[in-house]
């Protein structure tokens, strides 16, 4: 190959190198300041890298998250410009390779790669890090590739040459060659501004999907907390149906799969990690979770408390088997599982106490808060149906906490009270609009309130929105007016700061008899 054909073609790859990095700076700037209200707080905040703290401290700064927006949205837009034009392109690659730096270490793809970037666990080499490479290598490499710069060095040399050759159309054509990406902007531009018409700004673009969320800067205060055994723990604690994908979204047969969709691992961190800076110490998980939040705690060192509901190793179904020669290891193996997984608490699950207690086998209840107590834990008893709690305490079946059901009826999809049967919550689900359907779980709430008022040892309020049908304002302040002491909200990301507000404030305001216990 002649020299002249290499010398083109090395200069014509170099341009579709910088010419495709710079439109994706100059795409991801336009789409942020056309959406008019992009921020990266969201982005800052969910930060677990090693330089967390600073990218944290930029985040609860309203002064400097301001400052950072514009740059970042303006310093796309600019270096973008620059490296698609070719024009100031050194100091544009020099840039840009930083910028991608502080991206990159925000979310570093190793250490902890779940927070990494969301197209793949990755570990060190990430879209990020090759961007930066090849930005890097643009501004090290003498050639620049047909750019302006180029052109206007071609110029100064021609100035300064004493007698300058005859202007010819081979010199015109290599000048036009270094112009020939200002077209292709406009023709680029065009197809972006007709894209931006027909499907609106691209909110996808760039660090973060805007949601409408309260930021942590805007908290209230301290979300107060109380104790459950040697456990000090926040008045208001994550519950894991949401991470868990269980809904209770009555007639909706899509809306598991939808949380399970949203929750993906990296969500579920995030959600942790906030509910972490906002106050939450806290969460009560199903069985299955607890793989997910014991890689959560061991990756990231975080000091969240984890109570799991456990179950005996049994087919409800076949609870009339059950005697005094059923094996008692089935009783205890996921509670022993559940200690292997390194929780706090455990929790007797609520649908089993109703089962249990339903089907004659309280004793098995007994069995196994006596084993949690055994391997020296906190045991707590979850149940729907306060019947259960009552029959359990008419046997001197005390654990060291109840978590109950705690909702009001006063919604629209509560069926008739005459028309509510005890242990009818995880039963039959009627197609009567008039009976259960996965829409009720307090069946009887005055029942509840009677024995909460009655009972000596911490409670647990848990449906207290009737997962999804009553306003957390409205149901927060009922279960703490009558008589929880924390109540388990499952809750999305952008929930969780207004939650903990409704929390702070409805403690504030209470109007309960009961003492407070824990």
């Amino acid at each position: 190959m002649k020299l002249q054909q290499r010398t083109f073609y090395n200069r014509l790859l170099i341009t579709i190198l910088r010419v495709a990095i710079g439109w994706h700076f100059l795409y991801e700037g336009t789409a942020k300041i056309l959406q008019g209200n992009w921020t990266a707080s969201g982005f800052l905040l969910n930060t677990s890298g090693f330089f967390s703290g600073f990218y944290h401290w930029i985040a609860n700064s309203p002064a400097l998250l301001n400052i950072s927006d514009f740059l970042n949205m303006y310093a796309l837009l600019f270096i973008g410009l620059a490296l698609f034009i070719g024009l100031f392109s050194r100091v544009a690659a020099l840039s840009g390779a930083l910028l991608l730096t502080l991206y990159y270490f925000a979310y570093p793809p190793f250490g902890n790669p779940l927070m990494s970037a969301s197209d793949g666990h990755l570990f060190i080499v990430d879209k990020l890090f090759i961007e930066a490479a090849a930005l890097l290598f643009l501004f090290f490499y003498h050639e620049k590739g047909y750019s302006i710069d180029t052109f206007i060095s071609m110029y100064r040399n021609r100035k300064k040459t004493i007698a300058p050759e005859p202007e010819n159309s081979s010199s015109r054509r290599e000048a036009l060659k270094n112009l020939a990406t200002l077209p292709v902007l406009g023709a680029m531009g065009w197809g972006a501004v007709s894209n931006f018409k027909t499907y609106g700004v691209d909110v996808m673009s760039g660090a973060t999907i805007q949601v409408n969320q309260t930021a942590l800067s805007e908290l209230k205060g301290e979300l107060p907390k109380g104790k459950i055994g040697k456990h000090e723990i926040s008045r208001m604690i994550a519950g894991g149906n949401l991470i868990g994908g269980w809904s209770h979204g009555r007639d909706l047969i899509y809306t598991d799969t939808l949380f399970k969709a949203y929750n993906t691992e990296q969500k579920v961190y995030e959600t942790l990690i906030l509910a972490e800076k906002a106050g939450i110490n806290t969460i009560n998980i199903g069985f299955p979770s607890n793989p997910l939040l014991a890689k959560y705690k061991k990756m990231t060192g975080s000091k969240m408390k984890v109570i799991t509901q456990v179950a005996p190793n049994l087919d409800w179904k076949g609870l009339d088997k059950v005697g005094p020669h059923t094996d008692k290891k089935l009783f205890f193996d996921n509670i022993d599982k559940a200690i292997d997984f390194g929780v706090d608490i455990i929790q007797v699950q609520g649908n089993w106490c109703d089962w249990l207690v339903r089907d004659n086998k309280i004793e098995v209840i007994d069995e196994m808060i006596n084993h949690i107590r055994q391997q020296g834990y906190t045991a707590g008893l979850g149940a729907h149906s306060v019947e259960s709690l009552i029959a359990c305490a008419d046997q001197g079946i005390i654990p060291d906490y109840y978590m109950k059901t705690m909702h009001h009826d006063q919604y629209w999809s509560a069926h008739p009270r005459e028309n509510r049967v005890t242990f009818e919550v995880d039963g039959k689900n009627h197609l009567d609009h008039n009976r259960f359907h996965n829409n009720m779980f307090c069946l009887f709430p005055e029942k509840v309130i009677d024995f909460v008022s009655k009972t000596t040892v911490p409670v647990m309020g848990f449906k207290v929105l009737a997962a999804g049908a009553i306003e957390p304002k409205d149901g927060f302040q009922w279960a703490y007016d009558n008589g929880a002491d924390f109540i388990c909200v499952g809750m999305f990301d952008f929930q969780v700061v207004n939650n903990v507000n409704i929390a702070i404030d409805c403690l504030k305001t209470t109007n309960r008899s009961r003492e407070w216990y824990g």
